[in-house]
């Protein structure tokens, strides 16, 4: 027994010029000859050249990826762990001066850091633990060497006096793989989205 195939319907060619009818040879064919076809190009040039530059950026940005080094890793992590510090904190003053971004005397405005207690080059294994890590303002972080004394007298009274003694103990040195620096970059843009998130 065999089985009888539907003839494709006639359809009117898309090239409003045209309009010729036709029997479609294919799938999803819109136009009645090659002459048309050429007519109707240009119509899905925007999206061809858009999804082209699509492809074309995420080789871009695959190429960047294998050209970055450990440094650039450590960097990009960094500014992900700051980020949530500081957004993480933005309900509170300097943690050295307890400057608020309305006094105006410090001349801070609206840029803040995020200051390590103990730095990433006297303590590199505590570079990206939050503990070490808090909102402060320029002046205090860039100005003042970090402010130390006044940075530990407010970090006791913020997070006690067991945790600023383990951050002030001894560390077991740490060597971040890149993958691990990776994980700890995605880990906090997470935390970062959640708390904006949160805060909509």
């Amino acid at each position: 027994m065999t089985i009888e195939r539907k003839q494709p319907k006639a359809k009117k060619c898309r090239v409003a010029v045209c309009g010729a009818s036709f029997v479609p040879a294919r799938l999803g064919q819109a136009v009645c000859s090659p002459a048309c076809a050429i007519i109707d190009a240009p119509r899905h040039a925007p999206k061809a050249r858009k999804a082209i530059a699509q492809i074309e950026r995420k080789e871009i940005q695959v190429r960047k990826e294998k050209l970055k080094s450990r440094a650039d890793h450590l960097r990009e992590a960094q500014a992900a762990v700051n980020e949530y510090v500081r957004l993480r904190d933005s309900h509170l003053p300097c943690i050295s001066c307890d400057s608020t971004p309305n006094d105006s005397d410090l001349m801070t405005g609206s840029r803040w850091d995020a200051g390590h207690y103990r730095s990433v080059g006297a303590c590199p294994e505590l570079r990206f633990e939050p503990l070490n890590i808090h909102r402060q303002c320029v002046k205090c972080n860039r100005n003042l060497s970090g402010n130390a004394v006044e940075y530990r007298i407010r970090l006791v009274l913020r997070i006690g006096t067991e945790k600023v003694a383990w951050i002030e103990g001894p560390h077991p040195a740490r060597k971040y793989t890149v993958e691990e620096i990776k994980a700890i970059k995605a880990e906090y843009r997470a935390k970062t989205r959640e708390l904006k998130g949160r805060a909509a």
